[in-house]
C-alpha cells in the first residue's frame, strides 16, 4: 500500500514537471507536512489546487484530516478529481471548481494555505480569514518567487514578472504591517509564511 501511495505521487510530480505546472518544493511540503502533524490540525481550506499534490500530501498525514480546495483552471481541477480518486482521499478531499474570490464559505478551519494567484494573496487572505478559527494559522507558499522577489526591479527584464513581483512584495509588506496577525516567515521551498492572530487584538476581521 506504502509502496503504491509513493508511485502515485511520483507519477503526480512526473506530471507537473512535464506540464509546467507549479507544485510546493519538496522542503516545502516537508515544511507543510510537519506543521500540520506538530499543530494537530483537523481542517485545512487550500486555495489553489493545482493537480492535487499538496491537498493529497496534506491528507496523508492523517486519517482524520479533511480538507476544502479551491480551483479555477478546469484542465488542473479534473487533474486533480483523478489523482485524489486514485488515492481513494475523495471522501476527506473536497474540489471546488470556482474562482476563490467569487466562493463563499461559512465553516471555520484550523489551516488556510494560500497556494493560487500570487497578484491576488491580499485578496485571498483578506477574504478567508473569517473563516480561520480562533487559534489557527495562515500559511502562504511562493514568497521568494523563485528568488525574483529578492532580486532589484531592474535585473528583471520582463515587465510583467515585474509586475508579479511588486505584488509578491506588497503582500509581504502586508503582512508585516497587519495588525489582527503577526507573520513569521520562512527561507524554505519557494519561501513561505505563517501568520497567526495577534493576542489581544481588538480588530475586527
Amino acid at each position: 500500500m506504502v509502496d503504491t501511495i509513493l508511485d502515485e505521487i511520483k507519477q503526480i510530480k512526473k506530471y507537473a514537471n512535464d506540464e509546467n505546472i507549479p507544485i510546493m518544493q519538496d522542503d516545502g511540503i516537508s515544511f507543510l507536512t510537519t506543521f500540520i502533524i506538530k499543530n494537530q490540525i483537523k481542517t485545512v481550506l487550500e486555495i489553489g489546487t493545482a493537480i492535487g499534490y499538496s491537498a493529497i500530501e496534506m491528507a496523508l498525514t492523517s486519517p482524520n484530516l479533511k480538507i476544502v480546495s479551491i480551483e479555477r483552471d478546469e484542465k488542473r481541477y479534473l487533474e486533480a478529481v483523478k489523482n485524489i480518486k486514485k488515492l481513494h482521499l475523495e471522501d476527506r478531499i473536497t474540489l471546488i471548481f470556482k474562482d476563490a474570490l467569487d466562493v463563499s464559505l461559512e465553516d471555520k478551519f484550523d489551516l488556510i494555505f494560500i497556494d493560487a494567484a500570487k497578484s491576488q494573496s491580499i485578496h485571498f487572505f483578506e477574504q478567508f480569514q473569517k473563516n480561520l478559527n480562533e487559534n489557527g494559522y495562515i500559511i502562504t507558499d511562493n514568497l521568494n518567487f523563485h528568488g525574483y522577489t529578492l532580486k532589484k526591479e531592474e535585473e528583471i527584464k520582463s515587465k510583467n514578472l515585474r509586475a508579479l513581483v511588486r505584488k509578491i512584495k506588497e503582500y509581504k509588506i502586508y503582512l508585516e504591517e497587519n495588525k489582527v496577525f503577526e507573520t513569521k516567515f520562512y527561507d524554505i521551498g519557494d519561501g513561505i509564511s505563517v501568520s497567526t492572530k495577534k493576542i489581544n487584538s481588538e480588530e475586527k476581521l
